[in-house]
């Protein structure tokens, strides 16, 4: 006998310790037991046993009458469930052998092309399209940011109602490429969120008020797939920049319906048809950034500053002074020259008194001391803010946020007397002096013009960003052994004819490279800037490439403009698929327009008014920390090295050294 046979039917029920599940043991039980034949089964089982349609009428069996209904004798044992699966089994099957299949439900209306959740323990019931479960999701998540975080009113997302939905008429979408420009001023940066105004924001409303993007699609931008080719942050500005998604471009007009929904300082250049897998983001081979700062950004720190002092007391100790001072020989004396013909004649109109206050007070701002939570000392703390207000006298208007207008109260029947505006505040003689000597020292920046060697020692410290180089220094939360900190730079070349606009002398640096981190362009800059004001040697840009961590500061973002992005490989391929170059040589003269008038102009008018270079470099000079000595004669050995990437930073210095994640991201990485 086999051990199934061994077992039989009673054995299995007779095994509660068992952990098989029930609806296992049924089935077995099922497969186990003998096939029932006409002569085993009792009157009662013919009469429960349902007709089969593939029985003739007249081989159905009569149900036999049971003369023993009405007496007190036990009914042959029966299986419920059973019965009924055979039920089941008969009905689904409609005549035709098998149909296991639609034993599980498959075969009921509405059931067809939906699993059910299968297994012990699981969920019943229909499992949703996968599509359907990710969309649902996502539009879950997307309604509870904009009604809890944003308070209904999202950035990125344009409502409409069922019945204008409908009401539109549907028309074919295409996969473009859109070619644009835009200066960042007053911007969040350009990718699209519900929290900030961007400038992908306002081109995808412009998208959707020109018809471009239907108002189905309205509602979430990955609806379109949206992708951009260059990430820029907050205040950055763009001549040429690509995004690509799917957009309704039937009208012949449609770049100018889309650009007379959109400010001035943001254009579409262009609309070009693409192939359908097209992702600018992928496709870009290379991207060219301009960076343009005054000249005045490469003189060295005041002598009296506090990295002043410490360059020169390092050279002494290292015995390189005369070295430290020939790598400075265009620009030595200039700081002397500016105390003895602008400083000393407002000194020399002061009282004893309020000279020796004034002089205390610029000892003070020249040299900030940090407390031990990175914050400046309190009585640095307030002179820094009496520094901000005599350095930064007008915020750009651009960026500044409009005050609500107050409600206008109900007229009351006492008359009342107008309030006559508040006279301003009188500085006080020795404020008027600090004031006074500070804006001495910018104007004196300002007339500063640089010289050809001096430009020629700025070309040599970024022809060593030429090749393939680990920039873990140069951007957030990446390690030495990181393989994405490997980043390749094809070309850094300094302009050789500076540019002079008003008062102050500007120069203009291209680097052109496969891709670029964040904040790295930014942090290149001033790391190549910081040895040539500090005459340090070039080789301390060599040891940044080491696992050595030193701290960067990044240069001021008002500088950085995306050139344009490449895609050279894509338009080689381009022309056998019938399709135009992603090419902006053919928008150059709007393009040119477009820079002078609303990218190099705001750069030029917000420095003017902000001093945004000059606050910049002030900061970095003037508080007493150990993070930026690297460019002493100690070199990075005397400088901080941070243990670990989430070390805390002096909050003094955060804006400085960039860790927090607001630089330009050009690639997402």
């Amino acid at each position: 006998m086999s051990w199934i046979g061994w077992l039989g039917f009673d054995h299995f029920s007779a095994l509660p310790h068992l952990s098989t599940p029930p609806c296992f043991l049924q089935r077995l039980q099922k497969l186990l037991r003998p096939t029932p034949t006409p002569e085993s089964l009792d009157c009662h089982e013919i009469e429960r046993r349902p007709p089969t349609a593939n029985m003739a009428s007249d081989e159905i069996p009569a149900a036999a009458p049971d003369p023993d209904a009405s007496s007190s004798a036990t009914p042959v044992a029966q299986d419920s469930n059973d019965t009924q699966n055979n039920a089941d089994r008969s009905q689904n099957r409609n005549g035709k052998r098998g149909g296991r299949g639609r034993e599980r439900g498959n075969d009921k209306p509405g059931a067809q092309g939906k699993r059910k959740h299968g297994g012990f323990g699981s969920a019943k019931g229909p499992v949703p399209d996968k599509r359907e479960q990710v969309r649902n999701n996502r539009d879950a998540k997307r309604r509870k940011v904009i009604d809890e975080e944003v308070g209904g009113k999202s950035f990125m997302s344009i409502e409409f109602t069922p019945d204008e939905i409908k009401a539109e008429d549907r028309r074919p979408k295409r996969k473009v490429a859109v070619l644009i420009g835009y200066a960042g001023t007053g911007y969040h940066g350009i990718q699209i969120n519900h929290k900030e105004k961007t400038i992908e924001g306002d081109i995808f409303a412009a998208f959707v008020a020109a018809g471009a993007i239907s108002k189905a699609n309205a509602d979430d931008p990955k609806k379109s797939s949206l992708v951009r080719c260059a990430r820029t942050d907050k205040g950055v500005h763009a001549a040429g920049n690509v995004l690509s998604l799917k957009l309704i471009v039937e009208d012949e007009d449609i770049v100018e319906k889309i650009n007379s929904h959109l400010p001035e300082q943001i254009r579409i250049w262009g609309i070009q048809r693409t192939v359908n897998a097209f992702s600018c983001y992928q496709s870009c081979d290379s991207r060219w950034y301009e960076y343009l700062m005054p000249s005045y950004s490469l003189l060295p720190p005041q002598p009296q500053s506090f990295l002043g002092k410490k360059i020169l007391e390092s050279a002494k100790e290292k015995g390189v002074l005369e070295e430290h001072l020939e790598r400075l020989d265009d620009v030595t004396g200039f700081w002397d020259e500016v105390e003895k013909n602008d400083i000393e004649p407002i000194l020399a109109r002061l009282s004893p008194e309020v000279r020796a206050e004034v002089l205390r007070k610029l000892q003070d701002s020249n040299d900030k001391e940090l407390t031990e939570d990175g914050q400046p000392a309190k009585n640095d703390q307030e002179e820094a803010s009496k520094d901000a207000t005599a350095d930064k006298d007008i915020e750009m208007s651009d960026a500044a946020e409009p005050q609500p207008e107050k409600p206008i109260e109900e007229a009351k029947p006492v008359e009342e007397t107008p309030q006559e505006p508040k006279p301003e505040k009188e500085l006080s003689p020795v404020d008027a002096a600090v004031r006074d000597i500070k804006a001495a020292y910018v104007a004196a920046k300002r007339r500063y013009r640089i010289s050809p060697a001096r430009i020629e020692r700025l070309q040599q410290a970024l022809n060593l960003y030429l090749g393939t180089h680990n920039y873990h220094n140069y951007t957030v939360m990446k390690s030495f052994k990181d393989a994405s900190a490997k980043r390749h730079i094809k070309s850094f070349e300094a302009n050789t004819t500076p540019i002079q606009i008003g008062d102050t002398e500007w120069l203009s640096l291209k680097v052109h490279g496969q891709s670029f981190m964040m904040h790295q362009i930014r942090k290149m800059v001033a790391m190549a800037v910081m040895v040539v004001r500090c005459g340090a040697p070039l080789d301390l840009i060599k040891e940044s490439y080491g696992p050595r961590r030193i701290s960067i500061p990044k240069a001021p973002g008002l500088g950085l403009m995306l050139e344009r992005p490449m895609f050279t490989e894509y338009n080689k391929r381009a022309a056998g698929f019938d399709k135009e170059p992603i090419d902006f040589s053919k928008y150059e003269d709007q393009i040119i327009k477009f820079k002078d008038e609303h990218i190099y102009r705001r750069m030029f008018e917000v420095e003017e008014k902000e001093n945004s270079f000059h606050l910049f470099f002030n900061q970095v000079d003037n508080f007493r920390t150990d993070y930026f000595l690297w460019v002493t004669a100690g070199g990075v050995d005397a400088s901080h090295e941070r243990s670990d990437r989430t070390e805390r930073v002096p909050k003094a210095l955060e804006a400085e050294l960039g860790d927090e994640a607001d630089g330009v991201v050009e690639d997402g990485t």
